[in-house]
């Protein structure tokens, strides 16, 4: 091999293998990387079970309906890309692997960073840390400063807004027409925060002094309402118990067959 060729494979190498991802790959990828480091016990996971956590209602963003057979389309897709692969699993049931580790170029904190973004877009540094750290420690923002600015020199990351308070980043997994939207959006809803910010900072203009008004009956206090984020929780929990039957069923029914066989 002379220098050229072995120039020209070496630049080959140090190209990103990931690529821009449809909004229902980008849903599968995260849930096979969420699931695997969440729940172990479960991975690889089954196409019903990949289907039941991407619909799933907590931690995700937007909510969706995708079918089977949408979910099954995007894994051809991804695993036609190298980003998953098809296992055989017990009782003939397929599975499914990412390898998002690869793919991606990233290490486990990263991956934990990029899995929260790709299950629910854009968000805070703050929010993003606090929802990454369910799959792998980081202590406070200073600890994600650094990871977060490898994954932007990788260019899986882009700042949405300037660093400072309430800094919002998003992955650079979209297809070209979403980031442009995205950033539209965000861009007007900063400017119009900023605009907010400045009118509650500049001085009252003088007014008339209303008058007293009367006493009237106190307020009640409203009554403290279930707490929506863990009742979802475990509509969720329940959900993956009877995708995690489904497929004992599948198995024992596979088993069944190949006796009788």
């Amino acid at each position: 091999m002379n220098d050229t060729t072995q120039s020209q494979s070496d630049d080959s190498s140090d190209q990103p293998k990931w690529k821009p991802l449809t909004r229902t790959q980008r849903r599968v990828f995260g849930v096979l990387v969420e699931k695997a480091k969440t729940t172990p016990d479960a991975y690889p996971m089954t196409l019903n079970g990949i289907t039941t956590g991407c619909n799933q209602k907590s931690n995700r963003s937007p909510l969706m309906n995708l079918t089977a057979d949408e979910v099954e389309t995007a894994l051809d897709q991804l695993r036609n890309m190298s980003a998953v692969a098809e296992v055989q699993g017990s009782g003939r049931v397929a599975k499914y692997r990412h390898y998002a580790y690869d793919w991606l170029g990233v290490d486990k904190t990263e991956i934990a960073v990029m899995t929260e973004l790709l299950l629910r877009g854009e968000q805070t540094v703050g929010e993003l840390r606090g929802r990454a750290a369910r799959m792998e420690p980081i202590a406070d923002l200073n600890a994600l400063k650094p990871v977060l600015d490898s994954l932007i020199e990788k260019g899986l990351v882009v700042s949405l807004t300037p660093e400072g308070r309430g800094q919002i980043v998003t992955h650079n997994l979209y297809e070209p027409h979403e980031m442009i939207h995205l950033q539209t959006k965000v861009g007007s809803m900063a400017a119009a925060a900023a605009d907010e910010e400045r009118s509650a900072s500049s001085p009252p203009s003088s007014a008339p002094v209303a008058s007293r008004p009367t006493a009237s009956a106190p307020v009640a206090a409203p009554t403290a309402g279930p707490d929506n984020s863990e009742l979802l929780e475990r509509i969720d929990d329940l959900e993956l118990q009877v995708a995690r039957l489904q497929e004992i069923v599948q198995q024992l029914d596979a088993r069944l067959t190949h006796i009788e066989s």
